[in-house]
């Protein structure tokens, strides 16, 4: 579906009267972008916008710049029926409430788009499998780096490429930073400290590749991927060993590629000297029988709406983990964790840090999902039960897991996912 195709629907529900009714919840730093950004996207409306903070959601109409309706409750704005929504986009960094939220939306008929990828990572097989039930769709985001590798993958295999390595640029990794060194920068980038914190140690990336890993049935070739530091990503080619692959695709990174920050990139393999006649004709880089395309971008908020059309319109997701469970991101100790530590807060935290990992792999060595730590719903934590060396994976066996809502429905997508 071109974008010429998605815009010109839009403009044509613009003249109409006919917009697409959209509600957004979380108005944090992704969120005033999306509110800014509906406010300038012919045929859609923001029907509704909700934050726990009223100021935030206050802030994000403001930025809307039209009439909306501004509340501190998703769920009761959801369930009111004097208010429509056709898309719902979540857009907070929650869990546990955002599996409440979208439930509301999906109960009500409403698409979801996920500009979160903890909710998408954790239970979106739990999530679309409801979708599906109520004929809706739940997808990621279009500007998420996985969104965008997802369109680009999906691309290249329709030029007839066999995808090798769907990849992305990352600028700076500290896996040992703390939420008091992330409080300043935080700030600077209206982020909170576990959401900046989260992006410095790497939890976020290894959240994201999961996602793609899971779209395209991909696996990281070694815990954490590999990652190699490159300045341009046209060293991608000489950093990895792709004839060692064994004909199997792999998500990974490169670190330091300023050029490009917060690009991605696909390689690609071709045995058709037809077609490396013109990748040298189109200047694309490439080294027979490799080739690499990339997006030196990604632009979160301004590209949402892209999913909103494509949920609305057509009925179709952007990223839907059709993959199958292939990859997860598993907990790894920050600091030596002696018994009785708590872990107070997982994705963007002083305790542990994120690795992705094959779920084979990881599952035959009883890990514990990363986001799975993180309990929203009550003041019980994690507790260590055993001493855990820095930089060593944590087991089902070195903690005591209080038992949350959030593992109540991990179990339920478990026997989903196992089919019982």
């Amino acid at each position: 579906m071109g974008a010429a195709t998605v815009f010109s629907e839009l403009k044509r529900r613009e003249a109409s009267g006919e917009p697409i009714q959209v509600g957004l919840i979380g108005a944090g730093a992704m969120g005033l972008g999306i509110a800014h950004q509906i406010g300038r996207t012919p045929g859609m409306r923001l029907s509704f916008i909700a934050d726990k903070s009223g100021d935030a959601a206050r802030e994000a109409a403001h930025l809307y710049a039209k009439p909306t309706h501004v509340a501190t409750d998703g769920v009761a704005a959801l369930n009111d029926p004097a208010i429509p929504c056709d898309v719902l986009v979540e857009a907070t960094n929650s869990i546990v409430a955002a599996f409440g939220y979208c439930m509301a939306a999906i109960e009500k008929g409403a698409h979801c788009v996920l500009m979160n990828a903890e909710i998408d990572a954790v239970l979106g097989y739990l999530l679309r499998d409801a979708a599906a039930r109520k004929g809706v769709v739940v997808t990621s985001d279009a500007g998420d780096q996985h969104g965008v590798l997802a369109r680009m993958a999906e691309e290249v295999e329709m030029w007839g490429f066999d995808i090798v390595q769907a990849g992305n640029m990352k600028g700076f990794l500290d896996r040992y930073r703390t939420l008091e060194g992330s409080v300043e920068i935080a700030s600077s980038l209206r982020l909170s400290p576990e959401q900046c914190l989260a992006y410095t140690d790497g939890s976020k990336l290894n959240i994201e590749m999961s996602l793609i890993a899971n779209e395209r049935g991909l696996t990281p070739r070694v815990s954490g991927m590999e990652g190699p530091k490159a300045e341009r990503v046209e060293q991608v080619l000489d950093l990895f060993d792709f004839d060692g692959y064994g004909g199997k695709a792999h998500v990974d990174y490169i670190l330091g590629a300023r050029q490009h920050g917060g690009g991605v990139y696909v390689v690609a393999r071709s045995d058709d000297p037809f077609q490396r006649h013109y990748l040298d004709y189109y200047k694309i880089i490439n080294r027979a029988p490799y080739c690499v395309f990339f997006r030196p971008y990604h632009l979160c908020h301004f590209e949402t709406p892209r999913a909103i059309a494509m949920s609305a319109l057509y009925g179709r997701s952007v990223l839907d983990l059709r993959g199958g469970r292939m990859a997860d991101c598993y907990a790894y100790a920050k600091r030596a964790l002696s018994p009785g530590d708590r872990i107070t807060h997982a994705i963007g935290s002083d305790e542990v840090y994120g690795l992705i990992m094959s779920v084979e792999e990881a599952d035959a060595d009883n890990l514990v999902p990363q986001g799975l730590l993180d309990i929203e719903e009550s003041d019980e934590r994690p507790v260590v039960r055993r001493a855990v060396e820095r930089d060593q994976p944590l087991t089902w066996d070195d903690i005591d897991m209080p038992d949350t809502r959030l593992l109540e429905l991990w179990r339920q997508q478990e026997k989903l996912l196992a089919g019982t």
